[in-house]
This record gives C-alpha cells, structure tokens and sequence, in this order.
C-alpha cells in the first residue's frame, strides 16, 4: 500500500489526513448472454475506469458476468469471491456502477455484504454511493437493495398474469 500524508490549512487547526490508494476489484454485470453483446458492459467498465482514475484507485482485476442477479450462484462472482479469500487483505473494495449490479436479492446482498465486511473488502456502487458510517444510510442501502427484487416480483407477476390470461382465452 503506498501512503501519502496531506496537510489541510484550516482557520483554526491543521489536520493530517492519510490518503492511501486503494486497491480495488471492478464487477460488471448484465443479466444474460444476449445482453452482453450490446453495450451495457463495455459502459459500465468504462464508467466504472473513469471513477478509479478520478480517485486514483488501482484496478487489480475485472470479472464480466452475464448471469441473473437473483442469486449469488453466477460463475465470475464466486471466481471472484475465491480471489478475495485467497488474497486476504489485498484488495480495499469492490466497485460496482450500481446496487441492482450487485444483487436483486436483498437479504443475501445483506449476508454477502457482510461477507465482504468481514474479509475487510468495501462494497461501493459508484453512482448510488452510500457512507456507511451514518446509521441512518443503512436504510438507504435497504432501498436501493429491495427496488430490484421488487422490480422483478412485479415482473414475475405480471408474466404469469399474462399466461393464465392467454390460456383462458386458449
């Protein structure tokens, strides 16, 4: 890890900050095969590159994945999960563009994040940033979790509505 010490004038103080540049692991995800020819990856990485050049992050490695988010069951997160265990305290944080990225299951997005807690690995979605350190953002994260499960509830539901209605009218 490299350290740097910044001295910040204030009126009344001086304060030392130490800013170390992180480490970090970027995760891209579409929901299927046939979306990852389209553009949705190549811009989340490149939105996601764009973030790390800003803060000055070190991208260590990027996984791809072209699975449903409704489980954590998906070939390039658990590679994932493996090189994070594997290289205890290598690696500040996963980035991710957004929490539906992540998850659309939000009580294992809960225990994964608390995986990731305890191997000392951050979760940051970069456009829907939250600072866990205000209690009161716990319940924003529950929001932007739960939206994605909810969204596809709704979608279930309204395709089984759809069925039933087509073969009552055959």
């Amino acid at each position: 890890m490299f350290w740097f010490n910044l001295h910040v004038s204030n009126i009344d103080h001086i304060k030392t900050i130490n800013l170390k540049m992180d480490k970090v692991i970027l995760y891209t995800r579409v929901s299927s095969e046939e979306q990852s020819r389209g553009y949705s990856l190549r811009d989340q990485k490149d939105r996601l590159d764009k973030y790390c050049a800003l803060k000055n992050y070190t991208i260590v490695k990027h996984y791809e994945e072209d699975h449903s988010a409704k489980t954590f069951d998906r070939p390039q997160f658990k590679k994932l999960l493996e090189f994070i265990k594997h290289n205890k305290r290598e690696i500040d944080r996963l980035l991710i563009l957004k929490w539906d990225r992540f998850s659309r299951n939000a009580t294992d997005a809960l225990m994964m994040l608390r995986t990731f807690e305890k191997l000392g690995v951050m979760v940051d979605a970069v456009e829907q940033p939250i600072d866990m350190s205000i209690p009161e953002n716990k319940l924003m994260l529950s929001i932007f979790l739960t939206a994605p499960e909810v969204e596809n509830d709704r979608r279930s539901m309204n395709i089984r509505n759809g069925l039933r209605r087509a073969f009552r009218e055959g």
